[in-house]
């Protein structure tokens, strides 16, 4: 009663934590912390009662006191291996710390894990919502029990380690309750621990076990509601606070790992069973501190009779008296990081990795193959690989929104945000969709213009030559007057005289003849010219009806001018 009121008192009051943090007991020559004497009870004591009071306390004290959790932190330094196995009488000289520390390894040897589930909880308080203290004791370090079992390992390491130690000796006496006890505390500190922490993610998941340990426990159907589902929350935090670039544990690796082993729809279940406990029941989440009055003191002592041997043999139950353990606050912690670990699955399984491993046979340009049509090969195999990862976004959206639907939660907060994942995952299908027509509009837009401007070249071209057509022809004319005129100048001459005669013969004859070789000359060469420019017009003629161009609309009024000379001469004709 004394410890629970100490912890009533002390509850966000700055003042009484002050007073608590600096108050020492005992005699001059064995003084010390009463914090430490609170922390001695928690490892010592044969009374269930008197523990959970005891950890009322250190719930509190920590309870949004940052400084407090750094002090407690601060003390927490490896002692010698020989430290470690030094009497109970010995702990009075011991730090706060060092008897924590000495306290999660002590059963060790003898598989005892009461203490060291005790100690755990006490830890999981420190860390609680504090950074500092989760980075401090990260690293802290712990030389293994014997040299000869090896190096020394992390303290989260050896957490793991007694978890999965309580498992097997659960398995080996058939004594669910103190085992299930011992999983859950460890569970709840590892929980805490990652919580908003990756670097205390990347050290869980630094030993490849781990990650399988968890995936068996998660699947595990002999463990009770809550330690498969606790185990589900650590691994949707390896996923959420997950900042790791390496491959082999990122966070789509552990998505596919429960995709594999345990299953989505299998894994989202835990939750709700979860949820639906005992321990999260019995919970009143409406209510955060609960006054210390009659009745409560009457259920607390309910809890030291209960004989462990007395309690249900159903595998699914766990320890009734743990329900003091999961206070309000982790109740609603666990409910919050729930809706977060559902949204960020939805999110990963919703978007496949962008490293490819192996490149396509198809990407490579092949041997007899020029630059052009290896560049439009490449294109469409492009819009190939985009049509098809268009389709797998859209299908895996669905399907972990099903997956998420599937899981039965009675929250609409999380039906709406795993919703929302998926609308966002359409969203941006469609954004792309929208960017890649864009994108073909204003390339066809550009090809249109060119050739446009290409058509416009080569009308203007044409109407060049058929100007110097016109030219030439006119000159021809003027050339044929001038041998008109020259053929009646030789006819009056003749008339005239017969002595000039056979020179003005020869004068004439000459003459024609050099102007029309010369006029030959010309006029092959510009039906060549025209010839040529006749075949470029036909095409882009046929490239402007592909494009849905009215050509003889574009070339209507092309040449009306050039047919008067024709009919100025058919007339002279």
């Amino acid at each position: 009663m004394a410890l629970r009121c100490i912890g009533d008192l002390i509850t966000a009051h700055p003042k009484n934590l002050d007073a608590l943090a600096s108050k020492v007991l005992g005699e001059e020559q064995q003084v010390e912390p009463a914090l430490n004497s609170i922390l001695r009870i928690i490892l010592r004591t044969s009374s269930m009662q008197e523990f959970f009071a005891a950890d009322h306390v250190f719930r509190n004290f920590c309870e949004k006191n940052l400084d407090g959790q750094l002090m407690l932190a601060s003390t927490l330094i490896p002692q010698p291996q020989s430290m470690s196995h030094a009497p109970y009488e010995e702990d009075v000289h011991m730090s706060f710390g060092s008897m924590l520390l000495r306290g999660l390894t002590l059963g060790e040897s003898d598989g005892d894990l009461e203490a060291c589930c005790r100690a755990a909880s006490v830890l999981s308080h420190i860390l609680k919502d504090n950074m500092q203290c989760k980075e401090r004791v990260l690293q802290i370090e712990l030389d293994a029990p014997t040299p000869s079992l090896g190096a020394a390992e992390p303290l989260m390491h050896r957490m793991v380690k007694y978890l999965a130690l309580a498992s097997s000796m659960k398995n080996k006496d058939g004594n669910s309750g103190a085992a299930g006890f011992v999983q859950l505390i460890i569970l709840k500190l590892l929980v805490t621990w990652l919580a908003d922490c990756p670097n205390a993610v990347n050290c869980f998941l630094d030993s490849r076990p781990h990650l399988t340990y968890l995936l068996e426990l998660v699947a595990n159907s002999s463990a009770t509601v809550c330690i498969r589902g606790l185990a589900a929350v650590l691994l949707g935090e390896c996923v959420i606070y997950n900042k790791s670039s390496d491959s082999a544990k990122d966070a789509f690796s552990i998505v596919d790992s429960v995709s594999q082993k345990v299953g989505l729809t299998s894994y989202f279940l835990k939750f709700d069973e979860m949820q639906k406990s005992f321990l999260f029941t019995s919970v009143n989440t409406t209510q955060s501190h609960k006054p210390l009055t009659r009745s409560t003191a009457a259920s607390m002592a309910e809890i030291e009779d209960v004989d462990e041997n007395d309690l249900p043999d159903k595998k699914n139950e766990d320890h009734p008296s743990l329900s003091l353990m999961f206070d309000v606050n982790f109740v609603n912690f666990i409910k919050s990081l729930e809706a977060d670990i559902r949204e960020k699955i939805v999110d990963v399984y919703s978007r496949p990795k962008s490293e490819v491993a192996v490149v396509p046979a198809e990407l490579e340009q092949k041997s007899a193959e020029n630059d052009k049509d290896y560049i439009i090969r490449l294109k469409a195999f492009v819009e190939k690989q985009c049509s098809e990862i268009q389709k797998l976004l859209g299908r895996n959206a669905s399907l972990a929104e099903d997956l998420t639907k599937a899981g039965g939660s009675d929250s609409s907060q999380l039906e709406q945000r795993a919703t929302g994942a998926s609308e966002r995952v359409q969203t941006e299908t469609l954004r792309r969709d929208l960017l890649e027509a864009s994108q073909r509009l204003e390339t066809l837009k550009n090809e249109k213009a060119k050739i446009e401007s290409e058509a416009s070249m080569y009308q203007n071209l044409a109407a060049k030559m058929e100007s110097d057509l016109k030219s030439l022809s006119d000159a021809y004319n003027s050339l044929e007057q001038a041998n008109f005129h020259l053929e009646k100048e030789v006819k009056a001459l003749k008339s005239g005289g017969s002595s000039v005669s056979p020179d003005v013969e020869a004068i004439k004859a000459e003459a024609r003849e050099e102007a029309q070789k010369e006029s030959e000359a010309e006029l092959n060469d510009l039906l060549v010219c025209l010839g040529q420019e006749q075949s470029k017009v036909e095409k882009l003629s046929a490239r402007l009806l592909e494009m849905g161009e009215d050509v003889d609309k574009l070339l209507e009024g092309i040449g009306d001018e050039m047919g008067l000379p024709d009919d100025e001469e058919e007339e002279e004709d």
